[in-house]
């Protein structure tokens, strides 16, 4: 195996999960499928096989018959996992939280954005506090396994596997059950072929700008039928709609997302990678990179205001966050000769920007001009405060 089960401690995700647990009567735990979002729960908070509900079991759907009943307070945290297949139960949890608002009360856990798993949710407003977990951070399994976190991906049994065969073949499973069983739970109906070219086709898309027409005509279907697609896998939190930021300015600016496979091993086996050899020789190379890296600096930094901004002149910076008071330009770039460009200076005047960071695959730290400094990827996702020194 590439690592132990310790890895699977995940501390700053445990973190995160105690300090919400400990203010909040509701927590909403969201991920994709196979994250470990129950395995956290559990070393988290260690709930007993009572207070466990998973929504995919028909004995516990059964046990839900009478909410009000089931769910009465007994003093510890009741986990109910897969709750984007009984949207309703959110009107209960509210009535019960509001009986007694002791926090704690309730987490909940879904396979599905924020949004869907929580239709409800906007019912428990001042009541719940929401979080993501996606697959490992390189925080959690080593700045030495970088290399193996790309190629393999962050999902734990597809990271923890024994080799690249058994790591290939659970990623390989993992896709056809989502598409042949899990897209139905979002109103999809359609051939699970058809899904797999579209999937396949927006791996090929991977960190570009969503063109509707282009994809429709490709698989054959309209445009609007592939908006719904696209809308289904970023419900499900396996792709990534990252929207373009528009500035006050006078130039032309893109208007569509960028599309990213969220897991960076689902999208090599989307694309037919199966050794590292294949990835080196891939065209997407650079792009599989940068969207690994993106997702990374989301999982550590969090989401405020994530974007991307392009111009139809050219100029462009590949993610825009706001990270505590800084507003943070990011250019991610695998090389470890970055330099400064022309439209690095232009994000900086357009877009009022504190600073602009280069990612990139080197090892060492250096300004590149006044507000650019070029930051090694592994430290930027692993130092304590790699923004100290600006």
């Amino acid at each position: 195996m590439m690592a132990s089960d310790a890895f699977l401690t995940r501390p700053a995700d445990a973190e995160a999960l105690r300090a919400a647990v400990a203010r909040s009567p509701v927590t909403l735990l969201t991920g994709p499928r196979q994250a470990g979002k129950s395995t956290l729960v559990r070393q988290v908070i260690e709930p007993s096989a009572a207070a466990m509900f998973d929504l995919e079991d028909y004995r516990d759907v059964a046990r839900l018959a009478d909410p009000m009943l089931a769910l009465g307070d007994r003093g510890e945290t009741i986990v109910i996992d897969e709750a984007q297949r009984l949207p309703e139960l959110f009107a209960s949890l509210r009535v019960l939280v509001d009986e007694n608002r002791r926090p704690g009360r309730f987490v909940v856990l879904g396979s599905a954005s924020p949004e869907l798993t929580g239709s409800g949710a906007e019912s428990l407003a001042g009541r719940v506090t929401q979080l993501q977990l996606s697959g490992f951070r390189l925080a959690d399994v080593g700045a030495d396994r970088f290399d193996g976190l790309w190629q393999r991906g962050g999902l734990p049994e597809s990271f923890l596997a024994a080799d690249e065969q058994a790591s290939n073949a659970w990623r390989d499973d993992y896709i056809a059950t989502f598409l042949e069983r899990d897209l139905a739970g979002f109103g999809l109906r359609l051939p699970a072929t058809t899904m797999r070219r579209f999937w396949t086709m927006l791996a090929h898309y991977h960190g570009q700008t969503w063109n509707a027409a282009a994809i429709a005509r490709s698989i054959d279907v309209s445009t609007k039928q592939v908006k719904r697609l696209l809308d289904a896998l970023s419900d499900a939190l396996v792709v990534r709609q990252l929207p373009p930021w528009h500035a006050n300015i006078a130039k032309r600016q893109v208007k569509s997302p960028r599309v990213y496979i969220r897991d960076c091993g689902l999208l090599h086996r989307l694309l037919g990678i199966g050794s590292r050899l294949d990835l080196e020789r891939h065209p997407k190379l650079g792009a599989s990179w940068e969207g690994m890296v993106l997702e990374q600096l989301l999982a550590r930094f969090g989401e405020a205001a994530a974007a991307f901004w392009s111009t139809h002149s050219g100029a462009e910076i590949d993610l825009r966050l706001e990270i505590g008071r800084r507003i943070v330009g990011f250019e991610i770039k695998r090389t470890d000769r970055p330099a400064t460009t022309k439209s690095m200076h232009s994000a900086l005047a357009d877009l009022d920007l504190d600073h602009l960071v280069v990612a990139h695959a080197g090892s060492h730290r250096f300004a590149l001009a006044d507000r650019i400094t070029a930051i090694p990827a592994i430290d930027l996702l692993t130092d304590h405060d790699p923004f100290e020194a600006f």
